[in-house]
């Protein structure tokens, strides 16, 4: 594991070397401003410093809140999390409300990964009894979908005439 970037206390002001720390961090991952801002604080860098040094990468499209959120939300989506969970967990990282609808509206169709998902853990066949299909919707909303997902996903869904 590669050391986290320390900042000197008599370079806690200055920007080259908040920005050498910033791009090393984001050399690894992206990040979320806020997320960034309080790390490269955690290291040893002065808030006005860093908001400056921030303002720069966002400018350069080096620091994107949005593409972070896109990612995030793929990334989870591949796994079979589900849109409240991902929601729940953007929200934990600090994601702007507006950010986290926007990424999530822009993800996959999550009717059919609620589907997909419960054929993985319990195979093709669709549950029987309704212990079954209780069972398995309590296994779609710890992943984090919603209860039309899982009716949906578990043949409980009601077909209008």
């Amino acid at each position: 594991m590669a050391a986290k970037p320390r900042i000197p206390p008599e370079a806690a002001a200055d920007p080259q070397t908040i920005r050498s720390a910033a791009v090393t961090l984001l050399a690894r991952r992206d990040w979320l401003t806020g997320e960034l801002s309080g790390k490269l604080q955690a290291a040893g860098g002065e808030p006005q410093a860093i908001a400056g040094v921030l303002a720069e990468l966002v400018r350069e499209r080096l620091l994107d809140d949005a593409r972070y959120a896109e990612r995030y939300v793929a990334s989870r989506a591949e796994r079979g999390q589900g849109p409240l969970r991902i929601a729940a967990d953007l929200a934990a990282l600090g994601a702007p409300r507006e950010l986290i609808e926007a990424a999530v509206a822009s993800g996959p169709d999550w009717r059919t990964l609620a589907g997909a998902v419960r054929r993985r853990k319990f195979g093709a066949e669709p549950p029987d009894s309704w212990a079954e299909k209780a069972r398995q919707a309590r296994f779609l909303q710890y992943r984090g979908f919603s209860s039309d997902h899982i009716r949906a996903a578990t043949g409980a869904d009601l077909e209008p005439d």
